[in-house]
């Protein structure tokens, strides 16, 4: 995962406060936990802000297969593949949990920028997103999926979990299946390295059954692997 700028913090920032205030007398959506928000085809000019919750964005392959793009946490804004004028969704987005999201016009959003002098923001916090991508294509041809699936627990904990003076505590459930999604492998596979991760002491799960994630271990390993 790219590890974004202190510029693009700012912007995200300063982003979500300027939708707040966009939003703030429109109507709220609550999408049921596993209900979809729009699926691929779909005609869409809808950027979305999530104000609670948890999005998943899935892509399906011609054989049928899932690939999971990503992961959208409160705050967060996800459609905005709508801006480029493209047509159709190329994507379906999924509630995780019960989510309540804020919809936004493309025409609406564009001009919102505009106001708040964000373009150039945005074009930035766009190209993060690309440069992500380019690595998580780059990982799928060149890195195992033992590492992929480290870089993707690392990746998933530095954005929506509980940081310990040591750990990073997930409370999402995630499932091997998801995380197979994500990885671009078998959820028999993603099981056997979880498994060699806990006897090896980089993860484990708390009381409350929440995944723990021992950064600084999982990073060792990691590296040393390489």
């Amino acid at each position: 995962m790219i590890q974004e700028t202190p510029q693009a913090d700012r912007f995200k920032e300063q982003l979500r406060d300027s939708l707040r205030d966009e939003t703030q007398s429109s109507r709220a959506i609550t999408i049921a936990k596993h209900d979809h928000v729009y699926t691929c085809g779909d005609d869409d000019a809808t950027v979305y802000f999530i104000e609670s919750g948890l999005v998943k964005l899935l892509m399906l392959s011609p054989e049928g297969r899932e690939c999971l793009l990503a992961i959208h946490a409160s705050g967060d804004i996800f459609g905005e593949l709508c801006l480029s004028g493209l047509g159709p969704r190329l994507e379906t987005a999924t509630a995780m949990e019960e989510t309540v999201l804020k919809q936004i016009p493309c025409s609406r959003f564009f001009a919102r920028l505009n106001r708040d002098s964000l373009f150039e923001g945005f074009v930035q916090y766009l190209t993060v997103r690309i440069a992500d991508q380019q690595q998580v294509i780059a990982n799928l041809v060149t890195v195992d999926s033992e590492q992929r699936l480290g870089k993707t627990l690392l990746q998933l904990a530095r954005k929506l979990g509980k940081k310990d003076p040591r750990s990073i505590r997930i409370e999402l459930k995630i499932s091997h299946e998801e995380l197979s999604e994500m990885v671009g492998t078998t959820r028999p596979r993603i099981s056997m390295f979880m498994q060699r991760f806990r006897n090896l002491g980089l993860i484990e799960t708390n009381a409350d059954h929440f995944l723990v994630i021992k950064e600084q271990k999982l990073t060792a390993y990691l590296a040393q692997i390489a």
